[in-house]
């Protein structure tokens, strides 16, 4: 029989969600960080309509995706390139610029996509403390070495929900060698907007792509569109090795009216935001270390990893899915999804009961 490359039987598999509830019991997801409500309106109607002509292949440059991406946030149509999810894109970043004699490297609890793109192509992970569970900048620039060919930064984080200021991954770029390639995700960008800090002009210095996705705040995780901005010799590379008609026609048109509906997908992150202060209130009340998120999920911390396995099992006999993070390195923590506001109650009430019934 065949056998794969060593490097590849060497890989643990992505580890999936756990989303088989107890018999009788109906399922709450809060292990995705899928958005809290369906789409804008808009984009049901839109795909119904452009379903008559699903026997056509997809436009393979996403021509009026990208004009309307390039609208919205102020930049240049033709240095955006769409994937199937920004996961498509990851994995193309790292096919390109990382082979056997390389190393990525990345915070400590950074999200374990990241690993999977660089161990695929043979290269060596590599992570860098963080503090208070955020990436810490003169952490990283300590951690590089002569084999780093790119920095993984999520900001926001996933799975801690932290983020860096501007200024912070300003001086991370700046301390970076030229030919060091700093990879921007902002898969929750959306949630962080209100902050005013937009990253987009790294990517005309050179060497610093960032990566969005209509996955979360968009609510369109079920169509798998995500896109990026890149220098232009960067994205002329990643051309090269990327599906021609990776995201189908239904799902350019459900993004296009998606990103039409920009105060549907604010009034989404505002009631993000809402639910998930009250929670990780709760949370805090409870004596569950919470931390502040910029995200749509909530990252808690037990006093060990065994609590976190009896808090989480007991969500699961009800239905309830989080997600374990041992495989983010934070094996006492627990990562909730911000869901509806009676989802939420449900949620942060089995999670005191289990912990009473624990003490």
């Amino acid at each position: 029989m065949i056998v794969p490359q060593d490097h590849i039987a060497g890989m643990a598999a992505y580890a999936l969600a756990d989303l088989s509830p107890p018999k009788g019991k109906r399922l709450i997801s809060l292990s995705q960080n899928e958005s809290l409500r369906p789409p804008a309106p808009g984009v049901l109607e839109a795909i119904s309509k452009a379903a008559s002509g699903v026997q056509a292949y997809p436009d393979p440059d996403w021509t009026d995706l990208r004009k309307a991406l390039a609208t919205q946030h102020g930049i240049d149509p033709a240095l955006i390139l769409c994937g199937n999810g920004s996961l498509d894109l990851i994995g193309c970043l790292a096919r390109v610029y990382l082979g056997p004699s390389d190393a990525a490297l990345a915070p400590a609890h950074a999200y374990p996509f990241f690993k999977t793109a660089t161990l695929m192509t043979g290269a060596r992970f590599d992570t860098a403390p963080e503090t208070g569970l955020t990436a810490d900048v003169d952490a990283l620039l300590a951690a590089v070495t002569s084999e780093t060919r790119i920095v993984f930064l999520a900001n926001p984080g996933n799975p801690t929900g932290t983020r860096l200021s501007r200024a912070d991954v300003l001086r991370l770029r700046d301390g970076l060698q030229g030919e060091i390639l700093l990879v921007l995700d902002e898969a929750y960008g959306e949630f962080a907007d209100h902050l005013s800090e937009p990253m987009f002009d790294l990517v005309t210095r050179g060497n610093t792509v960032l990566l969005r996705t209509f996955s979360k705040a968009y609510g369109l995780a079920g169509m798998r569109v995500g896109w990026a901005y890149f220098p232009p010799e960067i994205r002329d590379e990643l051309r090269k090795v990327m599906n021609p008609n990776n995201v189908s026609g239904l799902s350019q048109v459900a993004a296009l009216a998606a990103l039409d509906d920009q105060n549907y997908m604010r009034e989404t992150c505002r009631l993000t935001a809402d639910f998930r202060y009250a929670f990780i209130s709760k949370m805090r009340d409870i004596g569950i270390d919470a931390s502040d998120s910029f995200a749509n999920f909530a990252l808690l911390s037990f006093a060990t990893s065994e609590q976190a396995a009896s808090v989480g099992a007991a969500l699961r006999r009800e239905g309830v899915f989080v997600r374990p993070q041992g495989g983010a390195g934070l094996p006492h923590c627990l990562r909730v999804t911000i869901a509806q506001e009676a989802e939420m109650t449900k949620a942060a009430q089995l999670i005191k009961k289990a912990v009473c019934h624990a003490n």
